[in-house]
């Protein structure tokens, strides 16, 4: 066997005039992510830890902030791009752990719904993908409502086919 392990950490400002999209759900917000992309956070973190942990580089390496081809996209897209990558070079998921920090909207209402779309889109078990969410006890940028972060860990193994 041939575990490897990422790490993806990303941040969004959140301001008024942009959906929010978390998980692959448009969440009903005031605010939404600015960004290149439709900014989604969760999504962002999962691919740079799935691309980190296969060696494979990071989300702008792939997805560049500076292209037209990327502006507004859907990140399901990249990543099912990422893990179009991912198994081309033989990897499968483990699992995925992730938090999003977030002071509101609260998210337990729709962390059921952002498994069920992630693991379709990835094509993986729903309980191979752990989504967990806090705040920050209104301290920082996350606290004051300015932005939002979020956090992933992957582990992938490296399929091994045997010759005979």
């Amino acid at each position: 066997m041939n575990y490897r392990i990422g790490f993806g950490y990303d941040v969004h400002q959140l301001v008024s005039g942009r959906d929010f999209w978390l998980g692959g759900v448009k969440i009903p917000f005031e605010k939404g992510g600015l960004g290149h992309s439709d900014a989604d956070v969760l999504i962002h973190v999962i691919c740079d830890a799935l691309l980190g942990a296969a060696n494979l580089g990071d989300i702008g390496k792939h997805f560049p902030d500076n292209s037209n081809e990327f502006k507004d996209i859907d990140s399901k897209i990249l990543l099912k791009r990422v893990m179009q990558l991912i198994r081309e070079n033989n990897y499968e998921i483990v699992n995925i752990d992730s938090t999003v920090c977030l002071q509101t909207p609260k998210l337990s209402p729709y962390i059921e719904k952002m498994k069920l779309e992630l693991s379709n889109c990835m094509d993986i078990y729903i309980n191979d993908l752990s989504i967990k969410a806090t705040t920050t006890e209104k301290l920082g940028f996350v606290g004051s409502g300015a932005g939002i972060s979020a956090y992933a860990t992957v582990l992938i193994n490296k399929i091994v086919t045997e010759i005979k």
